[in-house]
């Protein structure tokens, strides 16, 4: 990933600024005396000439540097923050629109080599917030804060753009755009060249292309798609089977449109990854959708990284999917999703020392993540730096304080620490927070299991079986409830289920430390096709 600092900015002068105007301005020495008429000595002359050039050349300098740093427009933007688009339309069900307008800018944006574009993770946790452009900027670490205003009346679309100097609040520019909704797709092309332009970016052809792509001309389906975002984004069961849905209906009005395939491609994986759908279905689907996306595309950032997912999680095939997350690096540096994966793949490989730098690079792209905070938190676990992880969790939750996963790894690590009663905690509160899963229950269920609350267990166990009637329970979380218990047979029938099966995170089946007591086992050994670093 590039590195950027805001200490190495270049800027340019606006056109047509000189040092110098008018005729009588042509050189410094036109303002000594002639020599001729001059009755001093040609030593003095020469003694007092040198200071006179020198303070020329300061009042120069001085007016260029003010040009430089001063003058609103002037320079090349090198980082920016797309905040997320306000709908004023009145209406909540056009949030998709002004969502999925932000997304696509955010997208477009980030093709751009000499540009920092900050995440979507990092600008959408102010959305509905009150924040000033300078407050932002700090937080951020970025030279300016583009705003946008969303509203749809009918078939009548009109958008307000505002890109402001975050160091000064000053408004740098700002524009109108008035359109049909049926116009949607090259509305977004003609914002993202608007925007580039403003931001004094230097653009090859290539660059300009990259810019200016549209993925499918057809504004139903990109409507679809936007609806397919939206719902991906809330992230639970329910919002995913939605999700998946919208991606179809697009690639059905589209049959060529990539990014839709590669949204259901992640749709199917996430899901089977966390045991929303069976995973063999999902990593099946997913993995068409992902193929199918680079068919198309194949300098499509999110399909390479989706195809990366598909091959870590279902094939084990940690070779190829290295190199489909290198790739996307390649092509999209501010894609973070890749660097939350690609941290998956080297901590289960393994090599927690890379597997932390990668999904610190993630948080660097989303400085404000709480999701790449937490993959964070989990390099270090899985690396056995559990003070680190504790650390980093806790940050987590000053970003994001409900959050879930942040609780669960804190679980996980009072539970490896003996201090049971305050993982159980934890996990209670991240069930509160979300919904009773397998996945949490797994958990739980091995805390109250090491702390001898075999009576608890039992309850969970039951809750789990009857779950299993309605949906999916994976048995990487009934493996875990059974290693709390001490009861390694059942343990281990349950991982070799879990293996045969994909069953979502049995990759950290060589490296999750709650599997400890199990490692001594033979049978344990001969799980190493499931994904055991060797």
């Amino acid at each position: 990933m590039r590195d950027y600092t805001d200490d190495t900015l270049s800027f340019c002068l606006d056109d047509g600024a000189r040092l110098l105007d008018g005729p009588g301005d042509e050189a410094p020495t036109r303002l000594l005396p002639d020599a001729t008429r001059n009755p001093l000595n040609p030593i003095r002359v020469r003694s007092w000439l040198l200071p006179v050039v020198l303070l020329g050349f300061l009042v120069a300098g001085g007016f260029l540097a003010y040009r430089y740093f001063t003058a609103p427009g002037g320079r090349q933007i090198e980082s920016i923050a797309v905040m997320p688009f306000v709908n004023e339309s009145g209406n909540v069900d056009v949030d998709y629109l002004s969502d999925g307008m932000t997304e696509t800018l955010i997208g477009s944006l980030s093709q751009l080599p000499n540009l920092n574009v900050k995440s979507r993770s990092s600008v959408f946790r102010y959305k509905g917030k009150e924040s000033d452009a300078q407050t932002i900027g700090k937080e951020l670490n970025v030279q300016a804060i583009l705003n946008g205003r969303v509203i749809e009346r009918g078939d009548d679309l009109t958008l307000y753009l505002e890109l402001v100097d975050a160091k000064t609040g000053d408004r740098i520019w700002g524009d109108q755009y008035n359109k049909k909704l049926s116009g949607l797709v090259s509305l977004q092309t003609e914002i993202a060249r608007d925007v580039s332009d403003k931001l004094r970016q230097k653009l090859t052809g290539a660059d300009q292309q990259r810019l200016t792509k549209g993925y499918t001309t057809n504004t139903d389906a990109y409507q679809l798609y936007l609806k397919g975002r939206y719902f991906w984004n809330k992230f639970t069961p329910a919002d995913h089977q939605k999700a998946s849905d919208y991606f179809n209906q697009a690639i059905a009005s589209d049959p060529n449109y990539a990014l839709a395939y590669a949204g259901l491609a992640d749709t199917y994986g996430s899901s089977a990854t966390n045991g929303w759908i069976p995973p063999t279905e999902g990593y099946k689907k997913g993995k068409a959708a992902a193929k199918k996306a680079l068919e198309i595309d194949d300098r499509l950032a999110e399909a390479h990284v989706s195809l990366g997912a598909m091959s870590m999680f279902f094939d084990f095939d940690w070779q190829t999917a290295e190199q489909e997350y290198k790739r996307a690096i390649e092509l999209n540096p501010n894609y973070e999703l890749t660097y939350e994966l690609y941290s998956y793949l080297l901590s289960a490989r393994g090599r927690p020392e890379e597997a932390i730098a990668a999904a610190q690079h993630g948080l660097e792209v989303a400085p404000l993540s709480a999701l790449l905070s937490d993959d964070v938190a989990a390099a270090y676990y899985f690396g056995r730096q559990y003070d680190q992880a504790i650390k980093q969790n806790q940050k987590s939750l000053e970003l994001e304080p409900d959050r879930p996963g942040s609780r669960v790894g804190l679980g996980n690590i009072y539970d490896l620490q003996g201090k049971y009663e305050e993982a159980v905690v934890e996990y209670q509160k991240a069930i509160r927070m979300s919904e009773r899963t397998s996945n949490i229950l797994g958990y739980l269920g091995h805390a109250y299991g090491a702390s001898g609350k075999r009576t608890e267990v039992l309850k969970i166990l039951n809750e789990m079986k009857e779950m299993s009637k309605q949906k999916y329970v994976s048995p990487y979380d009934l493996a875990l409830l059974y290693t709390g218990l001490g009861e390694k047979d059942k343990a281990l029938e349950q991982l070799n289920r879990a293996c045969d099966e994909r069953a979502g995170w049995v990759i950290y089946l060589g490296v999750e430390p709650l599997f400890e007591p199990l490692k001594t086992d033979p049978r344990f050994q001969g799980l190493l096709h499931c994904g055991i670093p060797q």
